[in-house]
């Protein structure tokens, strides 16, 4: 087991944590690039820039993202995904080359600013089955190492975002617990965060719990006030944030580490996709969330003392992620896909509103629509057919385009996969049903989107793959990694 060991600096700050209030916590963004239409990472840093968003957090070491970031300025988290816990946590030389690809190779001076690497993205979430329990103390023992041998280690800091389900409470937050299959290796990991000087990194989603519970109070999931609040003895919780985070708190106190600083990895709403998910509802929560955090009150385990850092979920819309755990997955952005701003948002950052993404390259305004001549009572397959495909999520019960009559879902189908590909006169043909026209289709809050000219847009996640494929091939092939059938 891990013993802990603080710094002298560090041991001091602690000390005068119940003292001082905490530096003014800094205001992030997730960049997730699980996206049909992705825009150019240069493009995307500067609007990162233009809105004076000084963090951001990758899922994966994609390298033209990476690339992107040198010189900006901007503190980043690189991720690594679950899947390459098995091979980080069984090779160091994996660590190592994972290591001097993803990190050693964009740091320096005029490289990217990477402050944290992320081990995991919530392997301790209930539904994996502990699939990757196991994996992520090795893991992190290897990188460190490796970290270690590249002299990054004194920067660069590692971290495992955890799923809010990894700790629990029978009713109030002082009566936080981690899960107990979690308590042991729980324990070895703050155990590692507070002998290098990491935070623990949490994700905290207020909508879920709405979503999934037809009984939550709704407006106990905002900051506006709440006629049921929470009342834990002399503490009263009037939003869900609140009490999920000291829940948390608590949570460490048991493990003897009360005082250890919090980062809020992923927080956000939902702008689409379900009851709730809407543009008002997301502009409510997160100005909310942005006035609650810069108020620097704290909660009430944690007076006067705001989490470290938060990363709002997140920056753009993700339009080919998996829909399994509801349509709103691809509508967390506070921009769209083409980085233009949903609605007014302060972030308290300089602007007083967000800026939108400037030299955006769009394909030319032409839409494929339902032929209004043709028969289309034979459509209901080529509907399947394109949003198999393309994203028709806000078509779905909640959805903006819920309410536009058969011949709008129809036509927003249709051009849902033309714009998909590229706007290839093909694919707008199905049988004759489809037709292109140059007058705009959008009714109301549901935009018929035109798609992104980038064709390169894809060159960096197929870049990631590839140097993910020959990382295992050149370890296989070494002997120190074996594929089990």
């Amino acid at each position: 087991m891990l013993e802990p060991r603080v710094s002298g600096v560090l041991s001091v700050w602690l000390l005068c944590w119940g003292l001082i209030p905490m530096a003014e916590s800094g205001i992030g963004v997730n960049w997730g690039t699980i996206s049909s239409h992705r825009l150019r990472p240069s493009t995307v840093v500067d609007l990162l820039r233009d809105n004076k968003i000084s963090r951001v957090k990758l899922f994966e070491a994609d390298s033209g993202a990476l690339r992107a970031l040198m010189g900006s300025g901007i503190q980043v988290m690189v991720g690594i995904p679950n899947e390459m816990l098995p091979l980080l946590s069984s090779s160091p030389a994996a660590a190592d080359l994972w290591v001097r690809q993803n990190v050693s190779a964009y740091v320096g001076r005029g490289g990217a600013d990477v402050r944290y690497v992320a081990v995991g993205n919530e392997p301790f979430l209930s539904s994996y089955n502990g699939q990757f329990q196991n994996l992520v103390m090795p893991a992190i023992l290897n990188i460190q190492q490796s970290l270690v041998t590249a002299n990054l280690a004194g920067y660069v800091k590692l971290v495992v975002p955890c799923n809010a389900d990894a700790y629990e409470s029978s009713a109030l937050p002082s009566q936080g617990a981690f899960r107990p299959e979690l308590t042991q290796i729980m324990t070895q990991l703050v155990q590692f965060l507070n002998s290098n000087g990491s935070p623990f990194v949490v994700n905290i989603y207020p909508f879920l719990s709405l979503y999934d519970n037809a009984d939550f109070p709704q407006e106990y999931a905002f900051f506006e006030g709440t006629t049921h609040p929470v009342q834990d003895g002399s503490n009263v919780y009037t939003n869900a944030f609140d009490g999920n985070y000291d829940t948390l708190v608590a949570a460490l106190i048991k493990l003897g580490y009360g005082q250890m600083p919090i980062v809020i990895g992923e927080i956000g709403w939902p702008s689409d996709g379900a009851i709730g998910a809407n543009i008002t509802a997301a502009k409510v929560f997160n100005q909310g969330l942005i006035n609650h955090i810069a108020s620097n009150k704290g909660t009430p385990l944690r007076p006067n003392a705001p989490p470290m850092d938060v990363y709002l979920f997140s920056l753009l819309d993700e339009g080919a992620k998996s829909v399994l755990p509801g349509n709103f997955e691809r509508h967390w952005g506070i921009f769209s896909f083409d980085g233009q701003a949903k609605y007014p948002l302060n972030l308290l950052l300089g602007n007083k509103e967000l800026k939108n993404a400037r030299n955006v390259e769009y394909l030319p305004s032409r839409w494929c629509v339902a032929n209004p001549s043709s028969d289309l009572t034979n459509v209901v397959n080529h509907m399947r057919l394109a949003c198999s495909v393309a994203d028709c999520t806000t078509l779905n019960y909640g959805g903006s385009c819920n309410e536009i009559g058969e011949k709008g879902n129809i036509s927003y189908a249709f051009n849902s996969y033309y714009q998909l590909q590229m706007q290839d006169s093909r694919s707008c043909d199905f049988d004759g049903l489809g037709m292109v026209t140059f007058l705009d289709p959008s009714v109301g809050d549901c935009r018929f989107l035109v798609g992104v000219t980038d064709k390169g847009s894809d060159s960096s996640t197929s870049q990631t793959t590839y140097q993910w494929w020959i990382l295992v091939l050149v370890l296989v092939l070494h002997g120190t990694f074996w594929l089990s059938m």
